[in-house]
C-alpha cells in the first residue's frame, strides 16, 4: 500500500483543489533502501471464512521531484521526499488469496478520503482514529509503522459500513487515478498501456463490490471497450467481452441497461474479428429488436460508457 506523506504539492484531481503533504527535510531514518516492511502478515480468518482485507506490506521513501500527480517529471526540491504505501486488497478464506490486487497511495489520498465521509457521515467516523500530519519525524519506521495501521484500519471500517463502501468518496479512492491515467491512455490511442491499468482496477473493484454493481459492470464494459477499439483486439479482448456477457445475463439496472445493446454490439464484431460462430449473439440482438428496442445505428460502447461516465477518452 502506498498511502503518501511527504513532499511537494499534490493535485487532487476530485476538483481543482490541492492538499499539501506533509513537508519534512530531516535525515531519513536509515530502511533497506529506504523501504520500510511490514514485520508480519494480517491473520488468516478462521476456517469457513472469507474476509476482505486491507494490508499495507511495504512503503517506500521516494524523492519528491520523481513524478508529478500526473505522471510528469517535475523539479525536485533538494532533500524532500514522500512516502508512498502499497495498499494490497485480498479476500481471505482458509489460505491467502492467491491473486491480491495492489494499489500505491500517499497520505493526502487517505486524508481527501477521510476529510470527504467525515464531511458527509461525520456520524459513521466517530470511532476512527486517523493518523494526523507530522511536521517531522515522518520518515521513521515507527511513524511509518503507525500510519500503516490505522490505514488499515480505517479501510476495514468503511466497507463494513454499506453507506460509507458506497460512497463516491472511497470509489474515488479506489479507482481515481488509475482511471484518469488509463482514459488519458485512451485518448492517445495507447490502448495497450491502457489495459492493464483497467485490469487492476477492475479485480479491485469485483474484490469490494458485488459482480452486477453499476462501478464494476461500469468498469468491465470499459474495459472491453478498450480491447476492442484498436485495429487489432487486444489479446485479453474475448475474455473480458464473455465475462461481460455472463455479467449482463438478468441485470435489471435500467441505466446499466444502456451499455448491453452496445456491449452485444461489440462482441459481435470482436466473434466475426476473431471467426467465432456469432449465432446467439445475432439471436439476442434479434430477440431484443422484436421487443421494440432500437438495436442498429445506437451509440457505440465507448459513447455509452462516456454517457453515463464523462471522462478524458476520446469518443
Amino acid at each position: 500500500m502506498h498511502p503518501v506523506v511527504v513532499g511537494r504539492r499534490m493535485a487532487m484531481e476530485n476538483g481543482t483543489e490541492s492538499i499539501e503533504d506533509d513537508l519534512d527535510s530531516s535525515a531519513t531514518e536509515a530502511f533497506d533502501q529506504n523501504i520500510w516492511q511490514r514485520p508480519t502478515r494480517r491473520p488468516l480468518p478462521n476456517a469457513g471464512d472469507v474476509v476482505l482485507c486491507f494490508e499495507i506490506p511495504l512503503a517506500r521513501i521516494l524523492p519528491t521531484g520523481s513524478a508529478a500527480s500526473d505522471g510528469q517529471p517535475v523539479s525536485a526540491a533538494a532533500g524532500k521526499k514522500y512516502v508512498i504505501y502499497e495498499v494490497n486488497v485480498r479476500k481471505d478464506g482458509p489460505g491467502p488469496d492467491p491473486y491480491p490486487t495492489s494499489v500505491e497511495r500517499r497520505y493526502t489520498h487517505f486524508l481527501k478520503l477521510y476529510e470527504g465521509l467525515r464531511k458527509d457521515q461525520p456520524a459513521q467516523l466517530q470511532t476512527v482514529c486517523f493518523p494526523k500530519k507530522v511536521l517531522m519525524g515522518n520518515f521513521t519506521a515507527e511513524l511509518i509503522g503507525e500510519r500503516s495501521a490505522a490505514f488499515e484500519c480505517f479501510l476495514d471500517h468503511i466497507v463494513t459500513v454499506p453507506s460509507l463502501r458506497d460512497s463516491p468518496h472511497f470509489l474515488e479512492f479506489l479507482q481515481g487515478d488509475e482511471l484518469r491515467n488509463a482514459c488519458q491512455l485512451l485518448d492517445e490511442r495507447r490502448n495497450e498501456l491502457a489495459v492493464p491499468l483497467l485490469e487492476n482496477c477492475f479485480r479491485l473493484l469485483n474484490k469490494i463490490f458485488l459482480d452486477k454493481s453499476k462501478c464494476v459492470l461500469l468498469l468491465l464494459c470499459r474495459l472491453v471497450a478498450a480491447c476492442t477499439t484498436s485495429p487489432i483486439p487486444h489479446p485479453s479482448a474475448e475474455q473480458w467481452a464473455e465475462l461481460a456477457l455472463r455479467r449482463y445475463e438478468h441485470v435489471c439496472d435500467t441505466e446499466l441497461l444502456v451499455l448491453y445493446i452496445p456491449l452485444l454490439q461489440t462482441c459481435l464484431h470482436l466473434w466475426w474479428q476473431r471467426g467465432r460462430d456469432r449465432t446467439l449473439l445475432e439471436e439476442r440482438l434479434s430477440e431484443m429488436g422484436k421487443k421494440g428496442i432500437k438495436v442498429k445505428g445506437g451509440p457505440t460502447l465507448a459513447q455509452a460508457i462516456h454517457a453515463l461516465d464523462p471522462r478524458a477518452e476520446t469518443i
